[in-house]
């Protein structure tokens, strides 16, 4: 039987909702502590409380720490895969995070909740169940960090929230899904070409995100033309455009070794030089503006976080994305 390591950071799997407010709040144990036997038959699983947040109180600096604890427990404690239970907010980020940090070959997953413990429909312990029978997969090894929700299977590159309430949120826009469970039988049908591992110990860095819409000008990023500024991502427009009030503080973030990288706003698609006019993605690219492919702009960000702590070399960056 195979040995899984349980670590709950919180989230909405973690909550209940109070029957006459209907607020949802955290609870002051974690529900699912108590569920573990109902998989004995499964896997053998140990289980910590390693965080009690909300997903949006998530930040660097506690997803790293989980890739020391998972890490940890990989090189010598022996366990046979991980999962992680989050809430999703902001579950898409820290998985990409140890999906770029992490190089191990067991099962790594990520699973959530939209709707607290006690809500009728509740989906947590379902999608605990669903992440029990992945990361027990012979066939989820060396996949990469994979986010398990809805019966469905997703790389943690592409997959993202999609819906504030829907229980079927996490989509891949473009891809679709690697894998689904049909009953207790998990199914992989794709798998990423390419992966990506950065070694780091420290998450630093200063690096922001920016949204280009209409009339946009350079007030935001001459707010953000600092030295406490280590980076920059825009989601840009259509298939990686800016308007033209922005270039002359975009030139001057650049002048300062200030690295900007390119996603597009849009839900499918990637971002690309294409378009030859003022603002347009060719001469952005030209500038030394750095486009990347398929991620959102969050994930951008966390790719950009993890690779300056790495190097600030502008060609090794380009080439990372």
């Amino acid at each position: 039987m195979k040995t899984i390591l349980v670590l709950h950071t919180g989230g909405t799997i973690a909550m209940s909702e109070d029957q006459t407010t209907g607020k949802v709040a955290p609870n002051s144990e974690n529900p699912l502590l108590h569920q573990g036997h109902l998989f004995e038959k499964d896997a053998n699983l140990v289980v910590e409380d390693i965080f009690q947040l909300p997903s949006p109180h998530m930040t660097p600096r506690e997803m790293l720490l989980l890739k020391q604890r998972i890490e940890e427990a990989i090189l010598n404690e022996g366990v046979d895969g991980v999962i992680v239970t989050h809430g999703t907010d902001t579950l898409e980020e820290t998985a990409y995070f140890l999906d770029i940090t992490l190089d191990h070959q067991v099962p790594i997953i990520m699973t959530g909740a939209m709707r607290s413990s006690n809500e009728i429909g509740s989906d947590g312990l379902y999608n605990f169940q669903s992440a029990v029978w992945v990361a027990t997969s012979e066939e989820a090894k060396n996949k990469g960090v994979l986010v398990v929700m809805n019966d469905e299977i997703h790389t943690s590159r592409y997959v993202t929230k999609t819906h504030t309430t829907n229980v079927a949120t996490f989509r891949t826009p473009t891809f679709g899904p690697i894998g689904l469970i049909a009953k207790n039988k998990v199914l992989f049908f794709q798998e990423l070409i390419e992966i990506e591992k950065f070694d780091i110990a420290t998450v630093d860095k200063n690096v922001y995100l920016l949204k280009a819409f209409a009339g946009m000008d350079s007030t935001l990023l001459e707010a953000l033309n600092t030295p406490a500024t280590d980076g920059l991502v825009i989601e840009a427009l259509g298939a990686g455009n800016l308007p033209p009030a922005t270039l002359p503080a975009l030139r001057q973030l650049l002048d300062n070794n200030i690295p900007i990288v390119l996603v597009s706003r849009c839900f499918n698609g990637v971002a690309q030089d294409v378009y030859d006019y003022a603002g347009g993605g060719k001469r952005l690219k030209e500038m030394g503006i750095i486009f990347t492919n398929g991620l959102t702009g969050p994930k951008a960000r966390i790719k950009l976080l993890v690779a300056l702590n790495a190097t600030t070399n502008h060609d090794e960056l380009e080439k990372y994305f």
